[in-house]
């Protein structure tokens, strides 16, 4: 039986979930405790994390969340934003993180990847690439979205590879929170230019796009944010149609409430 990971993105800023379009325009969501414990009660696989305002204040600030979320939730989880060092990632995956995600630091000094995975394992290292195509050519932007990192998106998947990371999450910023469906053809050729797994990110937002990804791509995981965080579809429905896709779907843990709601 074949294995897809669903995946719950929480973008965070100070202590507040929070949601944009386009990596743009933030609303105020809730609480990230709250939301995550919900997010695995219901079936998520995994979690990320991101201080989507740590490159701004030259710091990942999200340790009390991560100590509160670890203390409740039992999957693996994926904290990003502000990781520059070895230290940074170390001092997360002490906080509670399984995996650290890494893209502004990463493109500025790519041998950090190279440190992660030799000395926290490549099973640690995501690196996240958030794209916009520029004159026909994907092009890598970091500060969450916000500039230019002149390293065109392919290449530097290569490269990320080749330097040991494990994982990459690909998001295409013009479909980032729109739910309107996702670039399946820079999904493709970014999962067929590496041997790593690959998250899907920017655009879910029907069990349709889902079935289109998993038919269409060879990603193992998606990403999912906005649809979720204002239940225009819910987890319960994309397990079941990984269900008839004839995947894996993780057991439920029987105490959760599978209500639909967040408190």
């Amino acid at each position: 039986m074949k294995n897809f990971r669903l995946i719950a993105r929480l973008d965070i800023k100070m202590d507040k979930l929070i949601k944009g379009i386009q990596m743009e325009g933030w609303r105020k969501v809730g609480n990230p405790n709250v939301f995550a414990k919900h997010y695995a009660e219901e079936g998520a696989d995994e979690l990320i994390f991101t201080d989507v305002v740590a490159s701004l204040y030259g710091r990942n600030n999200l340790e009390e969340v991560l100590k509160s979320v670890a203390s409740q939730v039992f999957i693996p989880m994926t904290v990003g934003g502000g990781v520059r060092t070895l230290d940074d990632a170390t001092y997360l995956l002490k906080c509670g993180a399984d995996k650290i995600s890494i893209n502004t630091g990463a493109t500025k000094n790519p041998s950090l990847i190279t440190d992660i995975a030799e000395n926290l394992g490549s099973q640690a290292c995501v690196v996240a690439i958030e794209t916009i195509l520029l004159d026909g050519e994907w092009i890598v932007m970091t500060e969450n979205g916000r500039n230019h990192s002149g390293r065109k998106a392919l290449e530097w998947a290569s490269e990320v590879m080749d330097r040991g990371a494990g994982e990459i999450l690909i998001t295409a910023i013009h479909k980032e929170g729109l739910g309107k469906g996702m670039d399946l053809e820079l999904i493709q050729n970014v999962s067929s230019q590496v041997s790593i797994p690959v998250i899907a990110g920017g655009g879910l937002g029907t069990c349709e796009h889902l079935e289109s990804l998993i038919d269409q791509t060879d990603v193992t995981a998606v990403a999912i944010a906005q649809a979720l965080h204002w239940k225009k579809l819910y987890l319960k429905d994309l397990r079941m149609t990984l269900d008839r896709k004839d995947y894996y779907v993780r057991p439920l843990n029987p105490t959760s409430t599978n209500k639909n709601s967040i408190v």
